[in-house]
């Protein structure tokens, strides 16, 4: 099996240890995946509630602010991602001291994923029947208890679906950071297998990066399947 291996994918052997290796670029994706995505979904899920509650049939309308915010997750949801990693550099540096590697990507996916995710909160959350909300305000609850007791709840399906996609979009994203030093897999098969016409790393970090995702799709469908039931 060893002497397949060395065989048919001699150069992911070579450079699958060390500081550059498979192993470091793996953890970083991970790194870059998880900790992006935990900020960027406690941001989208505020801003997304934002959207909700204060659109013109909300629970606290206010025409002002829901127009300069829906805007607002527009814009930046509009700007190519590989624009944004360079356009951010400045604010990236102030806030983690530096632009390139795992860390120096963590910004700009956090601000190109968070304004995504966001819509898809809101998408979701308005699904949640009205008659619920209408019970919900007319019983007396504040608005804060029909966040948490009634949208949060009744949508909870629907943000774990919403989340699921957002992640695998922010897998995606990883690749593309670690394209322009952002480091992981995607900085794996382009800097190591493109760049170096290293074919058998540029399919192996592809499979890896699949692997990720069915995993990811595959506890977000058991997740949704285990409360729909």
């Amino acid at each position: 099996m060893a002497g397949l291996v060395n065989k048919f994918l001699p150069n992911v052997v070579a450079n699958w240890e060390g500081d550059n290796g498979f192993v470091t670029a793996i953890w970083q994706t991970l790194y870059m995946t998880f900790v992006s995505a935990l900020f960027a979904g406690i941001i989208g899920i505020i801003l997304g509630i934002l959207l909700v509650i204060t659109a013109e049939d909300g629970i606290t309308p206010h025409k002002n602010f829901y127009y300069w915010l829906d805007k607002l997750v527009n814009l930046f949801r509009s700007i190519p991602f590989i624009i944004l990693l360079a356009v951010i550099g400045p604010f990236t540096k102030l806030i983690v001291g530096q632009t390139i590697g795992p860390t120096g990507a963590l910004v700009p996916l956090v601000v190109g994923t968070a304004p995504f995710f966001a819509r898809q909160v809101q998408l979701a959350l308005v699904e949640v029947d009205p008659g619920v909300i209408e019970a919900a305000e007319a019983i007396g609850l504040s608005p804060m208890k029909i966040i948490f007791r009634v949208y949060l709840r009744e949508g909870l399906p629907e943000l774990i679906r919403s989340g699921t996609l957002t992640i695998i979009s922010l897998i995606g994203l990883t690749a593309m950071a670690g394209a322009v030093g952002g480091g992981g897999l995607g900085n794996m098969a382009i800097s190591v297998g493109y760049q170096r016409f290293e074919n058998d790393v540029t399919i192996v970090s592809m499979i890896f990066i699949l692997i990720l995702v069915f995993i990811i799709q595959g506890i977000g469908d058991y997740a949704v399947r285990k409360l729909e039931h």
